[in-house]
């Protein structure tokens, strides 16, 4: 996937927590570490939306859907 050029300005301290985790885990760039975190970002919020509508199904559903139905296709 072609990449887009991004200029951003940062803390010094995210600058170098940056710098120190490209070096400690061998990324080739501090690119690659950002892409890392925005990707875990992203995992985060789907994550969390998952959960979330996971919380709005009905509990009764399953009682209702299988109340007094037989599979008569087998």
């Amino acid at each position: 996937m072609p990449a887009e050029k991004l200029s951003i300005s940062l803390p010094a301290s995210l600058m170098q927590f940056i710098e120190n985790y490209k070096i400690t885990k061998g990324y080739k760039s501090r690119s690659q570490v950002i892409e890392l975190a925005l990707e875990l970002l992203r995992y985060q919020e789907l994550e969390q939306a998952y959960r979330l509508a996971s919380a709005e199904i009905d509990p009764d559903w399953d009682l209702t859907v299988g109340d007094g139905l037989t599979d008569e296709t087998g």
